[in-house]
């Protein structure tokens, strides 16, 4: 049995506030080829999920909010927010869940923020069809200024 405790949690946020991506994963699963993804997942508010989708019909996404606060936005194929969730202990929200074929992204509203996240396997990157074409590309000049917009939703 594997126990989530609150120096885990502190852990990976101080690992997530020294990666390059600012976000730190800790999987639950025993590799790639799992049925099942299950992993922690430590993002900091400079962090940037560039928005995706799951086509796989056996690939719903469902958050869980462990620490800090988290923006979670489902969009239009043409990028029109289509909803917002904001998982937080004062919000009263604390999951989310994301069907498939549904455009979808999270922000960090706080630093520390630490979320469950679970969906089916085996891990596979994203296919072209699956990226956002009407987002900038993680690591690229425009995904600061798309993320700052992003965040601004929940302001």
């Amino acid at each position: 049995m594997r126990i989530v405790t609150s120096e885990l949690l502190r852990q990976l946020t101080a690992q997530a506030l020294t990666a390059p991506r600012l976000r730190q994963n800790y999987n639950l699963h025993v590799g790639d080829h799992a049925y099942c993804h299950r992993l922690l997942n430590a993002i900091e508010p400079a962090s940037y999920i560039r928005p995706h989708r799951h086509l796989d019909l056996n690939k719903a996404e469902g958050f869980v909010l462990l620490s800090g606060a988290l923006g979670v936005i489902t969009l239009s194929d043409e990028g029109v927010v289509m909803q917002t969730a904001l998982l937080s202990f004062a919000s009263g929200n604390l999951a989310a869940d994301i069907p498939p074929g549904v455009f979808h992204t999270a922000v960090s509203l706080a630093s520390g923020t630490v979320f469950y996240e679970a969906k089916a396997g085996p891990y596979l990157p994203l296919t072209e069809e699956e990226k956002a074409p009407w987002s900038p590309e993680e690591g690229s000049p425009s995904a600061s200024i798309y993320l700052e917009k992003l965040r601004g939703v929940f302001v």
